[in-house]
């Protein structure tokens, strides 16, 4: 199966309960979102996308991505733009409990990286929680070629992050 041709496409308005369901189901590891944030997301992002559940048809993974010059307020992304002139950074990715193992976050994630390459952008760059430790996402960035190229302690979520960047 061809997850990136026949799965994954860009989010549209119609797609945004799905992706505040899953970005709910996951929000001990994301930021959290309502309908009015994922609406000004959406308009600023570079890249959003979801990829469908093979048997149902319906989201169950969503990405969003944004380039540097972008007009927003994560902390995170802040340290990315205070370091580097050109990226394209992950700002969440999530995929449905009942849909991980099956790929959907490597063909976003590849989908990602192919987008990069077309507009010359020499790197992507994302983090996820280092304090506590999300393990998955830590597998799941290594076996992107992601590397570690800083921590930052964020006290207003009482988490430390691990900011990573790969080549595109």
């Amino acid at each position: 199966m061809n997850v990136e041709a026949s799965l994954a496409r860009p989010a549209t308005p119609g797609d945004f309960p799905a992706i505040l369901a899953l970005n709910l189901a996951s929000e001990a590891l994301l930021s959290p979102m309502d309908f009015a944030r994922l609406r000004t997301l959406h308009e600023a992002a570079a890249c959003h996308r979801v990829a469908l559940d093979p048997a149902t048809g319906a989201v169950a993974a969503f990405l969003l991505a944004f380039r540097e010059g972008s007009n927003y307020d994560s902390p995170n992304y802040r340290w990315f733009s205070e370091r580097y002139d050109c990226f394209l950074y992950v700002d969440r990715i999530a995929v449905a409990e009942g849909a991980r193992g099956a790929g959907l976050g490597g063909a976003l994630y590849r989908d990602l990286f192919a987008q990069a390459r077309r507009a010359a952008v020499p790197r992507i760059v994302c983090e996820y929680y280092s304090v506590p430790l999300n393990k998955a996402s830590q597998r799941f960035h290594a076996q992107h070629g992601f590397e570690e190229v800083g921590t930052q302690w964020l006290p207003e979520r009482d988490k430390q992050v691990s900011y990573l960047v790969a080549p595109a």
